[in-house]
């Protein structure tokens, strides 16, 4: 169970801390185990300031709070402080990437058989796409919807989300596409046959969750092979 570590402190000393954590960080290179590290100040008291420590677990906390340097890092920091710091451990029992969820449901969305569903809950109005398989980026609702109907109607397919990353305002999925073309793609006719290709796309989100930008990245080449195009070029 992931674990999260809060210390609240109260110090005039801040820049002098933040040098100290970026001591620690570099000397516990290769042998912390804390995933995470974020440290807010209070924007109604300057010197109040809270840092948020992310763990796998409270076993992977207990082993990272041994090391000789956090020990030490954490003496030096106590007296920087104005009083003695606070600590608060928690085990995380709810923990949602927000952002990762919009996405997961946009890939469910575009596979969605039928007509495709209305998506103005998870694209932003001027939507901004970036295909290099396109000589011009697809701007706007209606063009993406128009690039998405392209795709549909040549293929029944589905994605497979085989990673995501999510940090800030970006996710980055690693896809497996499995389809089977059923209409004209790019001037193919139907063949019937099943086709797979594997990608990664990175979408920006907007501050109100929806999705803003996307840079896509997949194997077309490997499609196209697939449908027997090239085969045809090749004669």
């Amino acid at each position: 169970m992931t674990f999260v570590q809060l210390i609240d402190c109260r110090t005039s000393r801040f820049d002098e801390m933040d040098r100290l954590m970026d001591r620690w960080v570099e000397q516990t290179k290769g042998k912390r185990t804390a995933t995470h590290n974020m440290i807010g100040k209070d924007r109604s008291d300057e010197a109040h300031f809270v840092e948020i420590v992310e763990f796998p677990s409270y076993e992977e906390a207990m082993r990272n709070s041994r090391l000789p340097e956090t020990d030490r890092i954490f003496n030096e920091m106590v007296a920087l402080c104005d009083e003695m710091p606070t600590f608060t451990d928690l085990d995380v029992v709810r923990d949602e990437q927000l952002n990762a969820d919009t996405v997961r449901m946009f890939f469910e969305t575009l596979g969605t058989r039928g007509e495709l569903p209305p998506m103005n809950d998870l694209l932003v109005e001027d939507y901004h796409d970036h295909d290099p398989a396109n000589p011009q980026d697809v701007i706007g609702m209606d063009a993406a919807r128009r690039e998405f109907a392209m795709w549909r109607a040549g293929f029944d397919f589905s994605f497979t989300i085989e990673d995501q990353m999510a940090q800030g305002d970006r996710v980055c999925t690693r896809w497996t596409w499995n389809a089977t073309h059923k209409g004209e793609f790019l001037g193919i006719a139907p063949t019937g046959r099943k086709v797979s290709m594997t990608g990664t796309t990175i979408h920006r989100c907007s501050p109100d969750g929806k999705i803003a930008e996307g840079w896509w990245q997949y194997d077309r080449l490997a499609l196209m092979a697939q449908l027997g195009a090239l085969e045809a070029l090749e004669r």
